[in-house]
């Protein structure tokens, strides 16, 4: 039998083999993949490059022991080396990305306080684009170094590789400050995957961190990219640092007749009958007093932003509904004077707001007072306590 004959059998014999000895393997793991997640996504992801891998390998042994000399072995051995670095870069980056898979699913956001899970996220889908670009570099340098004339030209780089870095770091100095940013927002934990933030005067969502830029939602489902260096030069917030729960307000102008207590007990009514308070603030304050009408602000929370947003539309609703069915009179309104005399466009059944009429201990009309909450965010407003004075 001819050498070329003997390498044709060797290298079938031993695919054959190797496709035996994965199959095997390929059904324990789906057996397996019953009990254990883990098991299941390797029998799902791994098969193909795992099946490839072993068939290279076998056929370039088989070449290897079996095979004689015959007319272009020494390529054929060349692309079998080339063909089983590209296939075992392929397993190993299957094999990462189901370890990175396992933990996303370990580490789910859709549950109420996700922010540890949020931050992992974002940590784990960085990693893996981290890992297949490197994946892809390295496969790609150790393929080159198999040619022996790449490797000549290679060491004759080194001499110059100090300019060679200059050029590349000049040229490529935006591309590798984001990407540097990337990887520093990625374990900073200044921001993560599902934050709310506002940027560019722009409310919305981060719904993707890569490398180089960062993908944010906006509430009406328009997508603003930015560059991942804009979040480490420039000052945004994040509305979900710490705690998803936020505060907001709704701002309503009045007469001076009004009466505010009423309304902080519609604003009290209304919070109540609704899902989107998380029931920690429910405040009604006069915040000015100007140009014949005041200011009603009224502060309530709720469990994230977007339920912030619904509720204070709502209790904008429920106080202007309201007014307009129960005190007309209430209503903003322009005052003249006529002659001498101020006109009091006041009806008779109501009476202007006293300054008596505040309860000064009442927790309904406090922001930083009445509530263990309440105190919290006067402390933190505060500042720390003078010192005494001393004799």
């Amino acid at each position: 039998m001819s050498d070329v004959m003997t390498a044709v059998v060797a290298v079938v014999v031993a695919a054959a083999a190797a496709i035996v000895l994965v199959e095997v393997i390929h059904r324990l793991m789906k057996r397996a993949g019953r009990t254990s997640v883990l098991a299941a996504d390797l029998a799902k992801t791994i098969h193909r490059p795992f099946l490839t891998a072993v068939i290279l390998l076998a056929a370039q042994q088989a070449i290897r022991v079996y095979a004689g000399d015959f007319p272009g072995r020494a390529g054929v051995m060349h692309g079998l080396v080339l063909f089983c670095i590209a296939a075992f870069a392929w397993l190993i980056g299957a094999l990462s990305l189901v370890l990175e898979d396992v933990a996303l699913a370990r580490w789910r956001t859709d549950v109420p306080d996700n922010r540890r899970r949020r931050r992992i996220k974002t940590q784990v889908v960085m990693l893996r684009r981290v890992t297949v670009a490197a994946i892809v570099v390295i496969t790609a340098g150790i393929m080159l170094m198999t040619f022996p004339g790449v490797r000549a030209v290679g060491a004759s780089l080194l001499a110059s590789a100090g300019l060679i870095s200059a050029v590349a770091a000049l040229a490529a100095q935006t591309t590798l400050g984001n990407v540097f940013a990337g990887i520093q927002l990625a374990f900073s934990d200044a921001i993560r995957v599902d934050d709310v933030v506002v940027v560019e005067q722009e409310w919305g969502r981060i719904e993707e961190i890569t490398l180089t830029v960062v993908v944010v939602q906006i509430w009406d489902d328009r997508r603003l990219i930015l560059p991942t260096s804009y979040f480490t030069t420039k000052p945004f917030q994040n509305w979900t640092r710490t705690t998803s729960a936020v505060l907001g307000t709704a701002e309503i102008d009045v007469d001076w007749s009004t009466p505010v207590d009423a309304l902080r007990g519609e604003l009290q009514r209304v919070c109540e009958s609704s899902d989107l308070w998380d029931k920690r603030v429910c405040v009604l304050q006069v915040t000015e007093a100007t140009d014949g009408r005041i200011r009603l602000r009224a502060l309530v929370s709720a469990a994230d932003a977007a339920a912030l947003w619904d509720l204070r539309c709502l209790v904008r609703e429920g106080l202007v509904s309201w007014i307009w069915e129960n005190q007309r009179a209430a209503l903003p309104r322009l005052r003249a004077e006529v002659g001498d005399k101020l006109r009091d466009p006041r009806p008779v059944n109501s009476r202007p707001l006293h300054h008596a009429d505040l309860d000064a201990n009442s927790d309904a009309a406090r922001v930083f007072g009445g509530g263990d909450d309440g105190e919290a965010r006067g402390a933190a407003f505060s500042g720390p306590e003078p010192e005494p004075a001393r004799n």
